[in-house]
């Protein structure tokens, strides 16, 4: 994990405030809080956590631990086109993980890790539910069925341009 320590702007302190004011700042409402603020500014650095604790009047290490146990959230920035390869039973047994190896070559990246251009994220998850279609890929919200490493290249293609 990097050291990069985060400041944290005073506008993006309000709308931190903001989101836990909106759950009236209840510490049951800590997973809500943490989903709005990861779905403003895309990831919740160690500096995000500790403003929502504080507004919580929670401890750090207790945000931390929700932030670490659930796999939605994510401490280190998303690419613009997060690409997710669903590693469960049934996408693994399927080739799963030699379409993760392309996508690995391709991108130059490893997973957890974001392109320099800022462009892609790589990550893997358990199951989208999408079984039938094994192996599966998540671009962003675009689902990908029965993904070969050779399709690889082809769903890169179609965000090249964007």
């Amino acid at each position: 994990m990097s050291n990069i320590k985060v400041k944290v702007k005073e506008k993006d302190l309000i709308k931190i405030k903001e989101i836990c004011k909106s759950f009236n700042n209840e510490q049951g409402e800590l997973i809500n809080v943490l989903h709005k603020t990861q779905e403003h500014f895309g990831y919740l650095p160690a500096e995000i956590q500790e403003v929502v604790a504080q507004e919580l009047e929670m401890s750090v290490a207790k945000v931390y631990g929700v932030v670490t146990f659930y796999s939605f959230f994510t401490m280190l920035p998303k690419g613009k086109f997060p690409i997710s390869i669903c590693t469960g039973t049934a996408c693994y047994v399927r080739g799963a993980d030699n379409v993760l190896q392309e996508f690995k070559r391709q991108l130059e990246i490893e997973v957890g890790e974001t392109t320099d251009d800022g462009k892609y994220s790589l990550s893997c998850l358990r199951c989208v539910g999408a079984c039938g279609l094994a192996p599966v890929v998540l671009v962003g919200d675009k689902t990908y069925g029965r993904v070969s490493p050779e399709g690889v290249k082809e769903i890169l293609a179609e965000y090249q341009d964007k």
